[in-house]
């Protein structure tokens, strides 16, 4: 029997909906969103910023069983959201030092585990980039630094989420096919190490193992697997988790991710839901920047809520309640601290 504390325990309940699905929705981007709705709107504004996650906040959060959002940016969005509608909380500073190698991460500075817990969130997140294949030196670093937060998490009693985004240093395009190749292993060396329990995660929030844009059937060009070969990734890296996991939309489009998770449904994957960003929102973008608050909140309310709802129902059709890699939910023995 899987023990777990009291309060991980009735976190993940409120993170999830009534059949143990987390079907969650992601706008805790903040340098990244900054420099979206500059692009649309021409100025830079913090306050649009807010503005903006605090309308996707009001309007889709009725259909969500969580928000992910940051408290940069983030906290009229959290206080907008719908009741009964989990928050998880962005831990980690946006992006990375460039100037060194490594994608290393760092802490918001005036942040902690506890503080997020008395600001009211259920769960703490952490995106890490991590090259399993990259020098020990720079890993290490990596590692000590995520077994620092699983402690923190532990001695406040809140979930882990960790998001760890694959790369290669030697390939500089993500996207390209170069990298296609090579993804599915690498995710599969992340999950086979975030999974051990020195670091205290409960919920990977995981990439998808291939890059769909290169599946035969789905490319428009080369292909670099072919779905019998993707349907393949997807069972081992399932098979491969012992944890919880979900997965992450990582900037692609609502019909892409759509196809994604009927994928994963076909194959009988044993995911838990989705933290699910920019599918759902990113075009948004553009109507708030040239048109404003109230046309944005019109396309939240209908192509907005079009994009999560159709979500939700491919949810309701392959994802599994969050206990079920420890077999029933009566099977964990919930303890208190």
């Amino acid at each position: 029997m899987v023990t777990m504390t009291r309060g991980k325990f009735d976190s993940l309940n409120r993170l999830a909906n009534d059949k143990g699905v987390i079907a969650a929705l992601a706008i805790d981007q903040r340098g990244s969103l900054k420099k979206m709705i500059q692009a649309a709107k021409g100025t830079e504004d913090k306050k649009d910023v807010e503005d903006f996650k605090q309308l996707v906040s009001e309007e889709l959060t009725p259909y969500a069983s969580a928000i992910l959002l940051d408290d940069e940016y983030g906290t009229p969005a959290i206080k907008a959201r719908h009741e009964g509608c989990g928050l998880l909380t962005s831990y980690e500073k946006t992006g990375y030092d460039t100037t060194i190698p490594g994608k290393l991460p760092d802490l918001i500075e005036d942040l902690s585990v506890l503080r997020i817990k008395e600001n009211g969130g259920d769960a703490v997140k952490i995106l890490v980039y991590y090259d399993p294949d990259e020098s020990d030196e720079i890993n290490e670093i990596k590692y000590a630094f995520l077994e620092r937060i699983g402690a923190e998490c532990r001695a406040v009693d809140i979930p882990f989420f960790l998001e760890p985004i694959t790369y290669d240093a030697n390939v500089t395009d993500s996207g390209s096919l170069e990298y296609a190749k090579l993804k599915p292993a690498k995710v599969k060396k992340a999950i086979k190490e975030f999974s051990k329990p020195r670091y205290g995660v409960d919920v990977l929030k995981l990439e998808v193992p291939v890059n769909f844009n290169y599946v035969e059937g789905f490319a428009k060009g080369e292909s670099a697997y072919s779905q019998a070969e993707a349907a393949r990734h997807f069972e081992e890296c399932s098979d491969l988790c012992p944890l919880p996991f979900i997965y992450l939309s990582a900037g692609v489009t609502a019909e892409m991710f759509h196809k994604t998770i009927a994928f994963a449904n076909e194959h009988n994957v044993q995911y838990s839901g989705v933290l699910c960003g920019r599918a759902t929102w990113k075009d948004g973008i553009e109507v708030y920047g040239k048109e404003g608050d109230d046309a944005l909140r019109k396309w939240l309310r209908t192509q907005g809520k079009e994009n999560i709802t159709s979500l939700n129902k491919l949810l309701d059709e392959g994802a599994v309640p969050w206990w079920t890699k420890y077999g029933n939910k009566e099977d964990i023995q919930v303890i208190d601290k």
